[in-house]
């Protein structure tokens, strides 16, 4: 899968933040309607120490939740932990893991936001842009916004307002748990993107992206053997934005 618009990632930060705000006027909410599909997780680990984002791409059938790709690369990092800036951070090694799955992907979930962001242009958003797919955001925790709390059961939802604009959901994945926060990203709209978190909800964290993160954490770990032992430490965690 290739991009099908590209621009400079090694940006400065201003410089970002206007290649978000000149896309995300572009952004195209439709309906989802496909109720066999394969959506493709996507997660990104940093390996500071080597100053390398890992990014792992898991495509999953649905219903069957039956993993049918998967695909990692490393990538240099060029862009710094900013917040509302992630997608500068880690779309490059995503590309570069996307250009090694052959499966067909319908749609993709993003470990990040998708409108639920300060300029409504987060990490699915441009994920969903530069490769042309429909795209979600399913974040473990929220950036922006205000909301209630869902109930109890698994496929509650509550709506998650920046004043009276809905930019997302909060979407309970299973009973009692915590729940996730859902944008739509792009080519989607909310109701498909939370249809979508629901039918792939085994756990807590939806299988494309929970896949996704072992698999990244996997690979990093192995790189991390490969180090010398003075270079093994462990990097401080870090909210994703």
């Amino acid at each position: 899968m290739r991009p099908v618009l590209d621009h400079p990632w090694n940006l400065r930060v201003p410089e970002a933040r206007e290649v978000q705000e000149k896309l995300a006027p572009r952004v195209v909410f439709r309906p989802f309607r496909k109720r066999r599909y394969l959506v493709a997780g996507t997660d990104v680990s940093f390996d500071d120490e080597r100053g390398l984002a890992v990014a792992g791409v898991v495509v999953v059938s649905v219903p069957s939740h039956e993993t049918v790709a998967e695909a990692w690369a490393e990538q240099r990092l060029t862009f710094p932990y900013v917040p509302g800036f992630l997608s500068f951070r880690e779309i490059p090694a995503l590309l570069s893991a996307f250009e090694k799955v052959e499966s067909q992907v319908d749609c993709i979930m993003a470990d990040g936001q998708g409108i639920a962001h300060p300029r409504r242009f987060g990490l699915a958003s441009h994920l969903g842009m530069v490769l042309g797919v429909p795209t979600l955001g399913c974040a473990k925790s929220r950036l922006i916004g205000e909301h209630g709390e869902p109930g109890f059961k698994k496929g509650s939802t509550a709506p998650l307002l920046i004043g009276e604009e809905t930019v997302g959901a909060v979407v309970r994945t299973r009973d009692g748990v915590s729940p996730v926060y859902v944008s739509a990203g792009h080519k989607i709209d909310l109701e498909g993107a939370v249809r979508v978190t629901i039918e792939c909800a085994v756990t807590r964290i939806p299988e494309p992206t929970r896949r996704a993160h072992t698999l990244v954490t996997g690979v990093k770990r192995g790189s991390a053997r490969a180090l010398p032992a003075e270079a093994n430490r462990r990097s401080p965690t870090r909210p994703r934005a």
